[in-house]
């Protein structure tokens, strides 16, 4: 992956990993948008972007994510003024699970073919691999550290953060399989897997860019 080019770095990372952390500290040190599932949620629900919607501005032009971030003046993900206008946009009524998911694969493809950026989560593997400047990440942590993690942020019993941890993890992996028919587990979808075991965030950060050269 070169830096000197436009490129995408998408973070995959289990529950507890830190591994949210680490995108978010990697974009800062790129010096790029970083983009998670409320970044995409928030872009969805208030602009409407369902795959039809989405469809019909690609039909307009290929590359059509600088135009609409233009439009609703969204800087590094977040949407920063109200604009309730926006031409010939409607809201979808409940669209269901297969719909929302194609919806969020185009917006990360129309975000990475745009612009530089690191994306967590949101199967962002899958929607980058086929652009030419990508790297795909892991992280991952030993289950003792993210039940530490999950039950300090919430202010939880060691016992309640891996009752959420199991869940969570079941249902990540249940919504990968369904939708992309692999595992978020195989290592295949990715370029570099992290164990967070004895790790800092910044440390994580600095292997990556240390990956990158």
């Amino acid at each position: 992956m070169e830096l000197s080019d436009k490129f995408v770095i998408t973070v995959n990372r289990e529950l507890g990993s830190g591994g949210r952390t680490v995108g978010e500290r990697l974009a800062a040190r790129l010096g790029v948008p970083f983009y998670d599932k409320a970044h995409i949620k928030a872009i969805e629900e208030k602009y409407g972007l369902s795959i039809d919607e989405i469809e019909r501005l690609k039909g307009r032009k290929r590359t059509w994510w600088p135009d609409f971030k233009r439009v609703v003046e969204l800087d590094g993900g977040f949407a920063v003024s109200i604009y309730d206008n926006l031409p010939e946009i409607t809201i979808p009524e409940k669209p269901d699970s297969e719909k929302i998911f194609k919806a969020e694969q185009e917006i990360l493809k129309g975000i990475a073919d745009a612009e530089s950026c690191v994306i967590a989560g949101r199967c962002g593997f899958l929607a980058v691999r086929e652009h030419p400047n990508h790297l795909n990440v892991l992280v991952q942590a030993p289950m003792e550290q993210r039940i530490e993690r999950v039950s300090a942020k919430k202010g939880i019993s060691p016992k309640e953060a891996k009752k959420i941890i199991d869940q969570v993890d079941k249902q990540r992996e249940n919504y990968v399989k369904r939708h992309a028919g692999t595992s978020r587990y195989d290592t295949r979808n990715y370029d570099l897997v992290i164990s967070m075991s004895g790790k800092t965030e910044d440390e994580a950060v600095d292997v990556i860019l240390k990956y990158i050269g």
